[in-house]
């Protein structure tokens, strides 16, 4: 009898000592754990929210205008278009891709959906799902291109770029220009629509109730593998946190015009692409294929399928993101998808913190890219200055973010991550 008892014993006093362990992890190795990984080169959104802060404090003190509630509240509409475009950049950047289309792309359904809506007359939202079907086939002929025939990514996106302008001018005639009626509700959504006030605050909670369901559902499956996780306190305390700064974000907004339905579908689109990306067997492949394609084979991952949902997936964010830049314009024309569309999505994705390199990034990378160069745009307008001066600036926070990113994939490789 003593026997049996004696492992049950030594068994609850392991039980114990891991419980305190957990609560260690949890409570106070958060913040030491994060300091583990900024020295190894895991710098994680640290350098993009870093750089955020200096960009809108320099604005600031030269234009008091600049975090005025209006300007934000016109900032976050900016954002959107490219945004979203961005979101499906990241996608092939982590599968170590590129796409160089996605302007074109964008422009050219705006275009469809102009033509079909305006001109021919379609019920809207039948003329977006045709442009976004005909993005999602582009994608899929990029990924035929990729997968049976060895063409890089690089060479067939660019042939895209430039056929695919071409067959947005063909379609736009020689108008040029179709204006979406203001009256439609396409247009409404884009630049009229906002969310209630009580609304707003309930979605902002709904936001932090979001983080803390996929926090301790993380948690909940880590300590079923007998893995260290989160403590339900530390999975408390982001949450409130979360919640103390959407709640401040929404208040301060509704100061102005109020929180944009447009850009509350942005973040909507962020948040489940994120938990795709994070939480989804496709997500895990996806930073497989990026990290080591070879590897993903070996493991038994459909690596042409993979790249295949990237193509298509970056291709039809692409078609979402020209759609809701038409709609913010209330026109499609030979510009739409053209000048800076192409370079400031792919700039996002990798200013947020995607790498060029493949295997890492994730879906707030655009959210945060797009919000940092969106800023200097808004704040260089504000203080009159000509948009040559915009283009340095950025040229030169992609160049940073390259380097902070090549200088950590080193540091992760001397410590035996990479």
């Amino acid at each position: 009898m003593t026997e049996l008892n004696i492992p049950a014993t030594k068994q609850r006093g392991l039980d114990q000592q891991d419980e305190r362990v957990r609560q260690h992890v949890g409570a106070r190795g958060a913040i030491t754990s994060f300091l583990t990984r900024v020295r190894s080169g895991d710098l994680g959104p640290l350098p993009v929210i870093v750089g955020l802060i200096v960009v809108w404090t320099a604005f600031q003190i030269l234009n008091p205008v600049f975090l005025s509630a209006d300007n934000l509240v016109n900032l976050a509409l900016e954002c959107v278009s490219v945004g979203v475009i961005a979101l499906g950049v990241v996608c092939v950047l982590l599968v170590g891709q590129i796409d160089l289309s996605v302007g074109s792309v964008s422009g050219l359904t705006a275009a469809i959906l102009a033509v079909l809506f305006v001109n021919h007359h379609w019920p809207v939202l039948l003329a977006i799902l045709v442009a976004i079907a005909i993005a999602c086939a582009i994608g899929a002929l990029y990924a035929v291109l990729f997968n049976r025939f060895g063409m890089p990514s690089f060479v067939a996106t660019l042939a895209g770029l430039l056929a695919f302008l071409g067959l947005q001018l063909y379609i736009l005639g020689t108008v040029g220009s179709i204006n979406i009626p203001f009256t439609s509700a396409l247009v409404g959504f884009a630049q009229l629509d906002f969310v209630p006030p009580l609304l707003s605050y309930i979605l902002a909670a709904l936001g932090a109730a979001a983080v803390f369901l996929s926090g301790y559902t993380l948690a909940a499956r880590r300590r079923r593998a007998a893995l260290s996780a989160s403590s339900i306190q530390a999975i408390l305390a982001r949450t409130i946190a979360v919640l103390v700064a959407l709640e401040f974000v929404t208040w301060y907004l509704n100061r102005g015009r109020g929180v944009g339905w447009m850009f509350v579908f942005f973040a909507v689109l962020v948040g489940v692409l994120n938990y795709a990306l994070t939480r989804t067997q496709w997500g895990r492949s996806m930073f497989a294929v990026g990290g080591n394609v070879e590897a993903a084979r070996r493991a038994g991952i459909n690596v042409r399928a993979i790249y295949a949902s990237a193509f298509i997936l970056c291709s039809g964010l692409a078609a979402v993101g020209g759609i809701l830049g038409a709609a913010r314009l209330a026109s499609a024309n030979q510009s739409s998808g053209t000048g800076d569309v192409n370079l400031d999505a792919i700039a996002a994705a990798v200013i947020g913190g995607t790498s060029l390199f493949g295997g890492r990034g994730n879906a707030f990378s655009a959210l945060l890219g797009i919000i940092v160069i969106q800023s200097i745009s808004s704040g260089l307008t504000l203080l009159n200055l000509s948009s040559w001066f915009r283009f340095m600036i950025t040229g030169l926070v992609l160049a940073l973010a390259v380097a902070v990113d090549s200088l950590a994939r080193k540091s992760r490789a001397s410590h035996g991550q990479a």
